[in-house]
């Protein structure tokens, strides 16, 4: 039996424990969260773990093998300070793995000093048709010259405290929400990037919501233009109030043999029944020669649908982790591909604030 940890008890946290619960041998039998009601909600979806007052408690807590951060973002980087200060468990921690500049360092020292495995939580590389797409992406195109990452969906979902309304907790728009695509362009390139360019801004959402006398300053749209060093070209394009959209996230590439794409759906809680079913996720493959797209389907278990917001991807990068812990598997997202997200998106943050490409 792997017992399980969880700092934060909110949408997510509850996403990661009915996912946890679908692995044979897991048990999640200590939580913390400092809205109280949260934590013992989530105690009794977990199956009756224990409530920690403290994280200090929940580290002391006998029955640990690993720890699942899913608090706000700002916290991240702290905590996993304090984790690393009171004993060393394997790590799952959500992204983004900081939102400061300054911590920088900090998680740096982290990564070289602390002993046991640390996996940054970028679920969309495990998406079906996302992970479909990484598998045939070099054989489709001959080499990728041209990587698009388009997310239409809707806006920020409100949060306790509404921490997600502003910048100085979620690092920016660019951060919170894109470091995910902002790692898959790394994976699916397989090259660092070296220069950014974006626009970006608040055009619509949050302008009339003001929280203790701030009002919201978070961004719902943007490009963002990215240029590796194996030559190839990224782009990202986002809109936060684009809900009415058939697919929410969709990825291209192109390259001299032909083209690969992959649609995926967005959460099947927000498609309305009045519409019939959901789509199901697609890969399509467009050769140059002969042309003509050719269409598959990529289902997705239902019970995994059933089990989150995205796309059953949680569910596998749980697996993956959970054969971690079990000394069975490596870490496939490392202190170092969070990082580099992080830069990333911090860097696509600066060029749209200052109309300046950045150089990495």
């Amino acid at each position: 039996m792997v017992h399980y940890g969880l700092i934060g008890c909110g949408m997510m946290g509850r996403e990661h424990i009915q996912n946890i619960k679908l692995l044979p041998d897991t048990r999640i039998s200590v939580v913390y969260d400092p809205v109280a009601e949260l934590a013992q909600s989530a105690a009794e979806l977990a199956g009756g773990a224990h409530i920690a007052n403290s994280i200090d408690a929940l580290l002391a807590h006998e029955q640990l093998d690993a720890i699942v951060i899913v608090s706000p973002n700002h916290l991240h980087a702290s905590q996993l300070m304090q984790i690393s200060a009171k004993r060393t468990l394997p790590i799952l921690c959500e992204k983004p793995l900081y939102t400061n500049p300054n911590d920088a360092a900090q998680i740096k020292s982290f990564a070289e000093s602390y002993g046991a495995p640390v996996w940054v939580a970028m679920e969309y590389r495990y998406m079906p048709p996302v992970a479909a797409l990484i598998a045939r992406a070099e054989d489709a195109t001959g080499g990728i010259s041209m990587l698009t990452v388009r997310e239409h969906r809707f806006p920020f979902l409100p949060k306790i405290g509404d921490w997600n309304r502003f910048n100085a907790n979620t690092g920016g728009t660019l951060v919170e929400k894109c470091c995910h695509f902002f790692d898959l362009m790394r994976l699916i390139l397989k090259s660092e990037p070296i220069r950014v360019m974006a626009s970006a801004g608040q055009t619509l959402n949050h302008k009339d919501e003001v929280y203790d006398g701030k009002t919201s300053d978070i961004w719902d749209n943007g490009y963002v233009i990215l240029d590796f060093e194996s030559g190839a070209r990224a782009m990202l394009e986002l809109c936060m109030f684009a809900e009415g959209s058939e697919y929410q996230e969709e990825i291209h590439a192109v390259g001299p043999d032909g083209k690969i794409a992959c649609h995926v759906p967005g959460p099947g809680r927000f498609w309305p029944a009045t519409l019939g079913p959901a789509p199901l996720p697609q890969l399509v493959i467009s050769p140059r020669s002969p042309k003509g797209p050719q269409r598959m389907d990529i289902p997705v278990d239902p019970a995994l649908l059933a089990a989150g917001d995205h796309n059953g991807s949680t569910f596998y990068q749980h697996q993956r982790f959970n054969a971690v812990i079990r000394n069975a598997g490596e870490v496939e997202v490392t202190l170092d591909d969070g990082a580099r997200a992080v830069a990333m998106g911090m860097a696509a943050q600066e060029s749209a604030r200052t109309g300046q490409a950045v150089l990495l």
